[in-house]
């Protein structure tokens, strides 16, 4: 007898609006409840000389908390080889600032469900994974792969918690010798900058050819701070004469003023002499 027509579409992938293809999620075998993770294949332009390329990288929505790196690496791989599996609370760019940080300073994840973005080796685990029946769960918890829960769980996180001093104190010696190697790299490659953009005393810089290959800069962050330098100086330059010729006027503003006073007392005195030296004969 062949099956019926219900049976043979729910062996298809469940694909919803978005692109994104639901797989079917158990705890284990005896476990009745189903969760759903959401999947697509990953698609952005901007990272595609990161480190999920487009045709390798699956990304999935919904991952619940008790899956690890390490458990969703091991569920995915029936699919195909992993190369990589990075969890993260909220999609994003994979290019993080600063150093890589050990687990050991890190703050504590947040409890709850994350997104995932998953390497294969090969661009066929992809389409396998979207690919992949409605009606058949995949399994977190197996008597190979065995998944801590609860009381089970806390005790391992507590005791992953407490870190040996002889370990804490290797990875502080490695951060920091990574931290001073970064601060030389740093002070000499401004170094470098400077003696590039060193001006003479009539205000010339002298420019030099760079390396073979190497793109020429037409700004340094030194070149920029001695014009931001200069441009202050001229700032203050220009404020410092605007206040002396405010000064300058205002004294000639009174000058005249005192000349005009002096003027008119000189007139009464002149109109006081003629006064007195008109002729009189009786």
């Amino acid at each position: 007898m062949a099956p019926s027509k219900k049976k043979h579409a729910s062996s298809q992938p469940c694909v919803i609006p978005g692109g994104f293809t639901v797989l079917p999620l158990r705890f284990n075998a005896d476990s009745v409840a189903q969760h759903s993770v959401y999947v697509k294949e990953h698609k952005v332009r901007a990272e595609k000389s990161s480190g999920r390329p487009m045709d390798r990288t699956l990304f999935a929505l919904n991952i619940p908390p008790y899956c690890s790196e390490d458990v969703v690496k091991e569920l995915f791989s029936q699919f195909g080889s992993v190369q990589s599996v990075e969890l993260r609370d909220h999609p994003g760019s994979s290019q993080e600032s600063g150093p890589k940080l050990s687990r050991f300073f890190k703050p504590a994840e947040k409890q709850g469900f994350k997104v995932c973005y998953i390497v294969f080796q090969n661009s066929s685990s992809v389409a396998a994974a979207k690919s992949h029946p409605h009606d058949a769960p995949l399994l977190v918890c197996t008597e190979q792969r065995p998944v801590r829960t609860g009381t089970q769980k806390w005790i391992q996180q507590y005791t992953d918690s407490i870190i040996p001093p002889g370990k804490l104190q290797e990875k502080v010696n490695s951060f920091m010798e990574g931290y001073d190697k970064r601060k030389e790299e740093e002070a000499k490659r401004q170094k470098e900058e400077a003696e590039q953009q060193q001006e003479d005393e009539e205000g010339w810089v002298k420019v030099t050819r760079g390396p073979k290959g190497a793109k020429g800069r037409p700004h340094s962050e030194v070149a920029n701070k001695k014009t931001l330098e200069k441009e202050m100086r001229k700032k203050k330059r220009k404020e410092l004469m605007n206040f002396y010729t405010w000064q300058h006027r205002n004294t000639q503003k009174e000058h005249i003023a005192e000349l005009r006073k002096k003027f008119e007392e000189d007139k009464q005195r002149i109109s006081l002499l003629r006064a007195q030296r008109k002729f009189k004969p009786y």
